[in-house]
């Protein structure tokens, strides 16, 4: 019997599913994560046994009751009263809900801004655009998550060290994990990367046991 954790780099997961499969409902994506998730179990080899520890998930509460300038609307928007806000919520409260689920939330940065799309920066640069063209689309709300791979990087060494689990299976795409990875593959843990379709740099594979991914089946997944 391998006992497997699984760790989701939630900010990650939320924009690689979006590209991948389109935009949903955040009950329906909550949904497809658990799918997502159970894929990695239910896909063992005949000749091993999987069962799952726990997933653990990790993002950042929403903002609310903030205000951030938009410089295309001159106004001051309400992040509590946007479609993000409450989507993201919503989100949340469904994982919540959801067997073998533990939620490590980390907080989001104090520095927030909205900024033109780079492609967009570029066409204006280029002539191709005009600035009377612009909409709110043409922009993007920058913020940056704080803790979130903290987090990731006690929960390995805690799983690591204590021994509770044989494998852990981390759904990421940047290599802030090698630290992390390392110290659990020295205390013998099988450390499985999935990228979900993205590229790594050739350098990553020497710091994990392999490579698995089912974002391809999205179809299974969603079932």
């Amino acid at each position: 019997m391998i006992r497997t954790a699984i760790l989701v780099d939630g900010g990650f997961y939320r924009k690689r599913a979006k590209n991948l499969w389109g935009e949903l409902t955040a009950e329906a994506r909550a949904k497809e994560l658990v799918a997502y998730c159970q894929a990695h179990i239910h896909s063992s080899s005949k000749d091993e046994s999987i069962r799952l520890y726990r997933v653990f998930y990790y993002d950042c509460e929403p903002i609310g009751r903030r205000s951030v300038y938009h410089p295309l609307r001159q106004e001051n928007v309400d992040l509590d009263k946007s479609e993000t806000y409450t989507w993201s919520t919503a989100f949340l409260e469904e994982l919540k809900k959801k067997r073998k689920f533990a939620l490590r939330l980390g907080h989001l940065s104090d520095q927030m801004n909205y900024n033109l799309k780079p492609e967009v920066t570029k066409a204006l640069l280029s002539g191709k655009r005009s600035i009377e063209s612009l909409t709110d689309k043409d922009f993007v709300f920058n913020i940056q998550q704080k803790g979130v791979d903290m987090k990731i990087g006690v929960d390995i060494a805690s799983l690591a060290y204590k021994k509770q689990v044989d494998q852990i299976i981390l759904i990421a795409g940047d290599s802030d994990f090698v630290p992390a990875a390392k110290l659990a593959r020295r205390e013998g843990i099988d450390f499985i990367l999935d990228p979900m379709g993205v590229m790594i740099r050739d350098d990553l594979f020497e710091h994990i046991d392999g490579l698995k991914s089912h974002w391809r089946n999205q179809s299974k997944v969603s079932e």
